[in-house]
């Protein structure tokens, strides 16, 4: 389902499962205990996209549906304010949960809306994507509605240059993505054109207004790397940090998403005399929650 730009969306968010008041979410015991492991693994399955000519950065329908899974009951409201390929939306529909997911291009939104309509229809549920501007989402939703935000947004202008494809090794460096700028686009609104000082100035106004949105102790999961740039690291997960904790949120967990099992035959890096950590091997998945009394917050 595609939303008209700017219209207030009727969209449901009641839980429709019968689990316990004060439960977090529909999954058990066991389940809770696994997800206390802070290094979570995923697979990719035939549904995921894995062309970049297609989105240069996705992230597992498997990510999607863990976080869903642990944050939310069936029926209740996920919101991905970066939607890109709409794996968000893929994972909310296979769980019984509703979703919006927003995205400036309008490629992305026909993509994710392709996904779920080659899916056997939800039964209660609505998944809904929208081509609009991050920004603008207050606009579509009443407050106290989300039961949890998660998203992978642009990492800043990190993306928006020449790749070289220093991860692989030898001559599997020039494959078709040799050279080429694989930023989502070159939009003055996209976070992926600025510089890091922009990015943390425009992610905190960004969810700041989301935070309304979100009901009390509502999570949000914000999927997000380190990078390298000119021998120095960029720490855009510290960046993300700063910049929720000053517009309100809370900090509650650092999960480390583990890529080893999804990369393979890597290249070399600062051998034999620079140390570094390669940035395919490992995300952060940072998880906030909207404290029942925000602190004070800072106006960006």
């Amino acid at each position: 389902m595609i939303a008209s730009t700017g219209t207030r969306l009727e969209v449901k968010h009641a839980r429709v499962c019968d689990c316990p008041e004060n439960h977090l979410s529909c999954i058990t015991a066991k389940e809770w205990m696994k997800s206390q492991i802070g290094v979570w693994q995923f697979n990719y399955e035939s549904r995921d996209i894995r062309d970049k000519k297609l989105h240069p950065a996705t992230y597992p329908i498997a990510l999607a549906k863990k976080c869903i899974s642990l944050f939310t009951h069936e029926g209740e409201l996920v919101l991905d304010p970066f939607l890109g390929s709409g794996s968000t939306l893929v994972a909310a529909q296979d769980l019984n949960r509703n979703a919006v997911g927003f995205d400036l291009k309008p490629e992305y939104v026909e993509l994710s809306n392709s996904r779920l309509a080659s899916l056997p229809a939800a039964l209660s549920t609505d998944q809904i994507a929208c081509c609009d501007d991050a920004r603008s989402i207050p606009e579509y939703l009443e407050p106290g509605t989300v039961s949890l935000i998660v998203t992978s947004p642009p990492y800043a202008n990190l993306l928006n240059r020449p790749r070289l494809n220093k991860s692989r090794r030898g001559n599997l460096r020039a494959n078709d993505q040799y050279l080429k700028v694989e930023q989502y686009s070159q939009d003055q609104r996209d976070l992926g054109t600025l510089d890091l000082e922009g990015y943390q100035r425009e992610m905190g106004q960004i969810f700041q207004g989301l935070l309304p949105l979100l009901k009390e102790k509502g999570h949000c999961v914000i999927d997000v790397p380190d990078m390298w740039w000119e021998n120095q690291r960029v720490t855009l997960h510290i960046a993300v940090v700063e910049a929720m904790r000053q517009v309100g949120y809370e900090l509650r967990n650092t999960i480390i998403w583990d890529r080893t099992n999804i990369v393979n035959r890597v290249g070399i890096f600062g051998w034999p005399s620079n140390y570094i950590t390669m940035g395919t091997t490992f995300e952060y998945l940072l998880d906030f929650w909207k404290p029942v009394s925000p602190p004070s917050t800072i106006q960006l």
